[in-house]
């Protein structure tokens, strides 16, 4: 059934425009970009006023590490109170008695419950344990760390002197890919973190992933990428360079098309496109071949008894996938696992059956081949997506794929991409590709407006009521109005902006409308979308109800002659819009809400 309120839908006029919108100004002091990826997380950060010196941290050195990004993990007591995130949870959690772990709430990889799935506020996540807590209290606590953690080090930075949290614009990435709901979830985590003190707030800005390392990569020298074969030139100071942007993180992949313009900004080409094919894919490859390694239950049984261990053979793993350079991996075989294996049988004998693998004095060593084939999965996906895009008419000016993100620093990962098309294209990853993507994102902070026109990835569209025409109209949606006798068909789509339509950052999309009831004192906007180009009904096949919001109408006099304007940006990260009632001269900016729905 359609949602309801207490008043009816809004009935569409005719027109309809697209005209420039006021361009960004910042009044920070400060940018702190948080890339909250699946597997790691960091941030970096900057004077608003330039760029000469972003800054970043290093994390677990009091755990003998020294790494850009610390592991997206957090952890909870047996009273729901937050300790510790990252590396700290960690160690903590590996400290844990058994007891204690089956109480406490250890979270890894949640960033993917926001992919893929319907999200809701008010959704749960389940822990390692299988106790659950509230999404956005584990989203918002990591955010709170983070926030924390950067006023901290600003502070240190800046000889003691205490930032006004009013003096940063936080930028937070998320996958390109995502869904209108995710990002706003994201954004109302940060509300609930105290990065922002409402909804609206334009000291929050949503930066996609692939952009922000776009950002980041085009203004390299060659010295800053890894592979050979570009000019010395910076990608910026080519105009009309064409290159794609492969993020491969932990849990998505996504893939974007860019063009440099002439002044230096970039222009969208290909909608944003991808899908769960990231690194943690090749751990769940490992993870099934150590479980038919370990039969007879004994893997089962590590699992549910030694989930500290466990952790840091992933941990050891994820370091192992990243660097195997064309020979076989050794991994250590921890102690629990060694003795729940030997009280079966003598270890070397669970090894004879599996191919690929063999025990060598206490270290499980694996072949390249089969390390490769934990790959296979991720990589055949992003290639096939790869050739949909680049195969299409439109796209033969591109010269450059670009590589980046964690998962980019796997050489398995590179070699596979170059084989399949380093004839035609130059294959290139930055040096940092773990933080292409925080350094992009500070650039992005700090002038939003560098990326001008966005394709959009699917149709949106509202639900609307039009004078009922029996020509065209299905007698089934006809209903008549009981104030004035007003004849009118319900449940109609009307188009906003169309799937692949290119949409610039500055033009605002101008609607008018009219209510559909004379005395109604509000009116309903219900946004659909599809992948379609258009629709007649909302409720045909493939539309899908993906927010709503309310617009008040309190001024009746005029019946149903009163006009309500309709103001909204497609071309942004997020979908913004202002609604005006004519009448009463009242103009609000309206948050769409696309978690109830």
């Amino acid at each position: 059934p359609q949602p309801t309120c207490s008043s009816p839908p809004i009935t569409g006029a005719a027109s309809g425009s697209r005209v420039p919108a006021p361009n960004f100004v910042s009044s920070s002091v400060f940018v702190v970009s948080i890339d909250f990826g699946t597997s790691y997380s960091g941030y970096c950060y900057s004077l608003a006023s330039g760029t000469d010196q972003i800054r970043q941290v290093f994390w677990g050195m009091e755990h003998g590490f020294k790494t850009p990004k610390t592991p997206t993990c957090i952890l909870f007591n047996q009273n729901q109170e937050f300790k510790k995130f990252g590396y700290d949870a960690v160690m903590k959690y590996k400290k844990l008695s058994s007891d204690e772990a089956d109480k406490w709430y250890f979270f890894q990889n949640f960033k993917m419950s926001l992919y893929d799935r319907k999200v809701t506020s008010d959704m749960m996540l389940e822990a390692s344990n299988g106790k659950t807590l509230p999404a956005l209290l584990v989203f918002a606590e990591s955010l709170r760390y983070m926030e924390q953690h950067a006023l901290n080090t600003i502070q240190e930075a800046s000889f003691n002197t205490v930032c006004d949290p009013e003096e940063i614009t936080w930028v937070i990435t998320v996958p390109a890919i995502w869904t209108a709901a995710a990002k706003q979830f994201m954004r109302l985590a940060a509300k609930e973190a105290g990065l922002i003190s409402d909804m609206t707030s334009e000291k929050l800005i949503i930066a996609l992933e692939p952009e922000a390392a776009s950002l980041w990569c085009k203004q390299l020298p060659q010295e800053g990428f890894l592979t050979e074969g570009s000019n010395s030139k910076k990608f910026e100071d080519s105009p009309g360079v064409q290159y794609v942007v492969v993020d491969c993180g932990g849990g998505t992949v996504d893939i974007t098309v860019h063009e440099i313009q002439e002044d230096c900004c970039l222009k969208e080409l290909h909608k944003a496109s991808g899908g769960g094919w990231g690194g943690n894919r090749v751990d769940e490859n490992f993870i099934a071949f150590l479980r038919e390694i370990f039969d007879d239950g004994v893997w089962h049984e590590y699992v549910k008894s030694c989930p500290t261990e466990l952790q840091k053979m992933m941990y050891n793993f994820g370091l192992q996938k990243c660097s195997s350079d064309r020979e076989a991996v050794y991994l250590d075989c921890y102690y629990k696992l060694t003795t729940l294996a030997e009280k079966k049988k003598e270890i070397s004998q669970f090894f004879k059956k599996v191919k690929g693998v063999k025990w060598c004095d206490g270290m499980i060593m694996i072949t390249f081949e089969k390390m490769k084939s934990f790959f296979e999965y991720s990589i055949k996906n992003i290639i096939v997506a790869l050739k949909e895009i680049l195969d299409k008419p439109e796209m033969a000016k591109v010269q450059y794929i670009l590589l980046v993100g964690g998962f980019a620093s796997s050489v398995i990962l590179r070699d596979e991409v170059r084989k399949a098309f380093s004839k035609k294209y130059n294959i290139l990853c930055p040096l940092e590709a773990q933080l292409a993507i925080a350094k992009g994102a500070v650039l992005f902070g700090i002038n939003p407006e560098v990326v001008t026109s966005r394709i959009s990835a699917r149709t949106y569209g509202l639900r609307v009521s039009r004078e009922f025409d029996p020509a065209i109209h299905d007698i089934r949606n006809r209903r008549v109005s009981k104030a004035d006798g007003y004849v009118y068909c319900k449940g109609l789509f009307r188009k906003l902006v169309e799937v692949g339509e290119s949409v610039s950052i500055n033009e605002v999309v101008h609607y008018d409308f009219t209510p559909t009831e004379p005395d109604q004192t509000s009116a309903l906007f219900a946004f659909y979308s599809t992948e379609k180009q258009d629709a007649m009904y909302v409720d045909e096949e493939g539309l899908e109800l993906v927010g709503s919001c309310t617009v008040p109408m309190p001024d009746t006099k005029l019946g149903g002659k009163r006009k309500l304007n309709l103001d909204i940006k497609f071309g942004l990260t997020e979908i913004k819009a202002t609604a005006t009632d004519v009448t009463s001269k009242q103009s609000r900016i309206i948050t769409i809400d696309f978690l109830s729905v």
